[in-house]
This record gives C-alpha cells, sequence and structure tokens, in this order.
C-alpha cells in the first residue's frame, strides 16, 4: 500500500476530525492503526491538543514569531530566617603524598586494651571451619598467614563476640554522639 495525495489528505482530515488511528485505518482500508500513527507522525500532526493540522515544523517556526510572555509575578520574601550548617570538606592530598594522621574510630581505653590482650592469651585459637554460633568470631591476625585465628571463647548472648571483643567493638551511642561535637 502506498500513500498517495488523496489518502494523505483524508488521513489528515480524519485527524483533525479527531478520529481514532483505528477508525482511520478501517476507512482507508489496506492500512493497519500502527501504519497510520507512524504517517501521523512524520506529517507532524501527532499533536491534537491545539486541534491544528499544521505540520510541526511550520508550528514551531510560528511559536518562534510569538511575543514573548510577561515574567512571573514576584514573590514576597518570607520573614523566616533559615540557618545552613556546612560541613568544611577534607582537604585533598595529592597522589604520592602521605595522608595526614587520621582520629581513631575507636578511642579505646588502655584498660580496655590490657582486659583484650589477656583474654587473647587464653583464647581458643580456632579455625574458620570451628566457629559456630556460641563461639566469638574476633579474628586475630593477619588472614593471609597461618598464624591466624579466632578467639573461640563463649559469646555474650546476641553478640557475635566474646565479652572483651564486645567492650572494643561495640560502643554506647551516647560516647560516639558527643564524639562528634
Amino acid at each position: 500500500m502506498s500513500w498517495t495525495d488523496e489518502r494523505v489528505e483524508t488521513l489528515k482530515k480524519m485527524w483533525g476530525e479527531g478520529q481514532s488511528a483505528s477508525q482511520i485505518a478501517k476507512e482507508l482500508g489496506g492500512v493497519t492503526r500502527n501504519a497510520v500513527i507512524g504517517k501521523v507522525h512524520r506529517l507532524g500532526l501527532s499533536n491534537r491538543a491545539g486541534a491544528s493540522s499544521t505540520p510541526a515544523p511550520e508550528r514551531k517556526a510560528a511559536k518562534a514569531e510569538a511575543p514573548a510572555k510577561k515574567p512571573a509575578a514576584k514573590v514576597a520574601p518570607q520573614d523566616k530566617v533559615i540557618e545552613v550548617t556546612v560541613t568544611p570538606r577534607k582537604p585533598i592530598v595529592p597522589a604520592g603524598q602521605p595522608l595526614p594522621p587520621q582520629p581513631s574510630a575507636n578511642e579505646i581505653s588502655p584498660e580496655t586494651l590490657a582486659n583484650v590482650r589477656e583474654v587473647e592469651k587464653t583464647a581458643k585459637r580456632i579455625g574458620l571451619m570451628d566457629l559456630t554460633e556460641r563461639t566469638c568470631k574476633w579474628p586475630i591476625g593477619d588472614p593471609a598467614t597461618e598464624d591466624f585465628w579466632f578467639c573461640g571463647l563463649s559469646v555474650q548472648q546476641g553478640k557475635p563476640y566474646c565479652e572483651a571483643h564486645v567492650s572494643v567493638a561495640f560502643q554506647p551511642m551516647s560516647s560516639r554522639r558527643d564524639r562528634r561535637r
């Protein structure tokens, strides 16, 4: 099926009247709904909002010639003052230079560290395959070496670590909040 001038005029007329693509296809015969939609788009008739049968390029040119709209009315300023707190960014360190010392995420007291060292001396020193839900899963040593093990002592209820390692791993919310200020 080819789009003759007569068929195109029928399409434009029916489209301008608000007929559906299915109705136009049925009227023209030998053409599908999708073929009608495609032709409508190629002709620039797809916008029915203005019920215009003017092709899209001509409509765009007409819009460009239209006078500019007035700017929107200005809104009166608000009486409220909004304070914005900006967190300063950390300085960028160029590649190849050492990083400045960073504050410790966990400020652990010397007493707590001494307690952990004593507990680790009495730890069971178990391997990964020996861990259970009742054994402390605190890793000790470098995982890349053979001298790597897990604590293995009895865990504190609801935690994955023994009492000594829980004191290192978990901090009360208030102390973390105070450190940020």
